[in-house]
């Protein structure tokens, strides 16, 4: 179970031939969004089950490197999974991000401020006014770094990738490498074969 956040983000490690899953409670009428990247790990792709209180599967990816998936929530525990059951050698690292939406807790926030604040009809600016423009900043800030969250997981992946293409052009290019010294060697004793006097001496 994940901290009442309601902007959670999680990186970890899938082991080859395993399968993870996590929980998170959730509000009646409130909303979910889940979002996973495969940073890393031989085909980059992952499957992902995401179930309701009740067992239901709201949604299954397979064999995919990405998702975005958002849905309208009931009383109860979510589970979503990630399962590399179908790898037997390759480890996966997945990263995702869970935005919770409608879980209560502003309207509560703003009780709590109305209890301090008095004298609210001498002031040239209404309390609403002034918890609209906070709120309004607040969830710009959230999108910030939300969009800042998800671009660190796509760095982290284009990295990976190129790391990955780099170790693959060293490994053929030594191949090659070996290849033009050996077919080199040979040439050299084709043509110094060619050359030499063959012929027994009689005495």
């Amino acid at each position: 179970e994940f901290s009442p956040s309601l902007d959670s983000d999680f990186t970890f490690t899938l082991p080859a031939g395993r399968k993870e899953c996590f929980y998170q409670p959730m509000r009646k009428e409130a909303s979910l969004e889940l979002e996973y990247q495969v940073l890393d790990g031989a085909g980059l792709d992952v499957d992902f089950h995401l179930l309701s209180p009740k067992g239901e599967t709201l949604v299954f990816d397979e064999r995919k490197s990405d998702g975005v998936h958002t849905v309208e929530t009931e009383d109860g525990d979510y589970m979503f999974c990630f399962d590399n059951t179908f790898s037997t050698i390759s480890e996966k690292v997945i990263f995702f991000e869970l935005i919770l939406d409608n879980m209560g807790e502003d309207g509560q926030d703003e009780e709590d401020w109305k209890k301090y604040v008095t004298g609210t009809d001498l002031l040239d600016m209404k309390l609403e006014d002034i918890l609209e423009s906070i709120n309004s900043v607040k969830a710009r800030l959230s999108k910030s770094v939300q969009i800042q969250t998800l671009l660190r997981a796509f760095e982290a992946r284009d990295r990976n990738i190129q790391e990955s293409n780099f170790d693959r052009v060293n490994f053929w290019s030594m191949v090659n490498l070996g290849v033009m010294v050996v077919v080199s060697a040979v040439q050299v004793y084709m043509l110094k074969s060619l050359f030499e006097d063959k012929r027994k001496s009689r005495t």
